[in-house]
């Protein structure tokens, strides 16, 4: 397993895995983070032979209180782009992860904290949790894409332009997609989820994230037939006729060894 500066793994069994953003108190995050996130994220097999779930969480305090200001305050129109594109790709790295990754959130999730959660398959958090997006309130842009992916477009909007945080628990109320929980169940509850994607085909899993993935952005027809496509074609995998004799006999599946997926996903 490789050695992260700025990144912590610990294997839970499973094919589970934890990584925790480990910059504390805050977990800002500067450019030499954002290259971990990508190289983790983009290759999540380097941590071990069998990688199903990935809960993602912060060390200390905070999810995550947002950008190092020290380097935006040196950003310039010059060496914007660089910077800009180190950080999409590790938000992009999260999200189109080989595996589902669950954000596990206590107490601040800022501007890129809260976009590394929505970089996320989904989101469990702290009751007492924060989400913001503070960016109006520094000089910059960002973010509101990812919190579109959670809540909906009219509370996007009223913290965007307010700068105003909320609670996990009011954000909810407002609509958002987020699990809440009290804070002490909070890796509880992650893990929960973690390992009941565990149980699945690994191959499947896999196949059905890169089908997810893909159909989020079409619309209706478009997408269910994307997903058709990948039925059938995993209709000849042994796991799909496991699953289902497993699910008639009322007993734990045996799934196989994950195999090409890309060949059940049509690539």
């Amino acid at each position: 397993m490789p050695e992260f500066k700025y990144l912590t793994v610990e294997p839970q069994g499973d094919g589970v895995y934890h990584v925790q953003l480990a910059r504390p108190p805050a977990n800002a995050v500067h450019r030499d983070m954002y290259i971990e996130l990508k190289q983790l994220f983009g290759n999540v097999d380097q941590l071990g032979d069998d990688v199903r779930a990935i809960v993602l969480s912060g060390q200390g305090k905070h999810f995550c209180g947002g950008n190092d200001l020290e380097e935006f305050a040196t950003m310039t129109p010059d060496n914007a782009v660089e910077r800009m594109w180190r950080v999409r790709e590790a938000f992009f790295a999260i999200s189109e992860c080989a595996v589902p990754v669950i954000a596990a959130v206590h107490g601040a999730a800022m501007g890129t904290g809260l976009a590394i959660a929505g970089s996320c398959d989904f989101v469990v958090a702290a009751k007492d949790a924060r989400l913001g997006l503070p960016e109006l309130t520094v000089g910059v842009m960002g973010g509101a894409r990812h919190l579109a992916r959670m809540a909906p477009q009219p509370v996007v909007r009223r913290m965007y332009f307010t700068g105003d945080p909320m609670s996990a628990q009011d954000l909810a109320s407002a609509g958002a997609a987020i699990v809440v929980c009290e804070g002490d169940k909070l890796m509880d509850e992650a893990m929960r989820f973690a390992r009941r994607i565990a149980q699945h085909s690994p191959t499947a899993v896999r196949v059905s994230k890169r089908v997810l993935d893909r159909i989020e952005s079409m619309d209706l027809r478009t997408g269910y037939e994307f997903e058709q496509g990948a039925t059938s074609r995993m209709s000849g995998h042994p796991d799909s006729k496991e699953a289902l004799a497993a699910f008639k006999e009322k007993r734990p599946a045996r799934f196989m060894p994950r195999s090409g997926e890309g060949h059940w996903f049509g690539m």
